[in-house]
C-alpha cells in the first residue's frame, strides 16, 4: 500500500476516521461512539473494531497515555510503523512529529536485541510553547 492510497474502508471505518479527522485532536472510543450515535453506532465494539483496522492501516494512532485515538497527520506512517507525539498537559494540544534519529536508534536497538518490533508510539508529555508563554 502506498503512502497516498488508503485501503477500501467499510462504512463504519469511514465514519470513525471522519470523526477523528474532523476533531483535530484525540478522542476516546466512547467520545467517538457519542459522535456517531446518529449514524447508527450503538455499541463500543463497533467503534473498537473500526479503530483496530484504522490503526492497522496506519491511518489512526493510539495514544496510550491518554487512552485515546488521533487521525494520522503524516502520510507514510504505515510504512515505518512509528508515530511520535508531543502532548501538552495544560491545554491538551497533541502534535505529531517524526524524530528520525530517535526512531533509527530504537530500530537499531531492536535489531541488536533480536526483538521483532510490531509498532512504536513515542509520547512526550509536557507543556507546549503557547502555555509556557501564557504562564509568563
Amino acid at each position: 500500500m502506498s503512502a497516498h492510497t488508503h485501503p477500501e474502508l467499510t462504512k463504519n471505518q469511514s465514519l470513525v476516521f471522519g470523526s477523528l479527522s474532523d476533531a483535530g485532536g484525540p478522542l476516546t472510543a466512547y467520545a467517538i461512539l457519542d459522535l456517531l450515535r446518529e449514524s447508527g453506532f450503538r455499541a463500543p465494539l463497533q467503534v473498537y473494531r473500526a479503530l483496530d483496522k484504522l490503526v492497522e492501516y496506519g491511518m489512526v494512532h493510539r495514544l496510550e497515555s491518554l487512552n485515546a485515538f488521533v487521525a494520522c497527520a503524516h502520510t507514510g506512517c504505515s510504512a515505518h510503523g512509528t508515530a511520535a507525539f508531543a502532548i501538552c498537559e495544560q491545554c491538551g494540544d497533541v502534535r505529531e512529529f517524526t524524530p528520525d534519529e530517535a526512531i533509527r536508534a530504537l530500530q537499531e536497538w531492536t535489531g541488536t536485541q533480536n526483538f521483532k518490533l510490531a509498532r512504536m508510539t513515542i509520547e512526550l508529555r509536557g507543556t507546549c510553547g503557547k502555555c509556557l508563554e501564557a504562564a509568563v
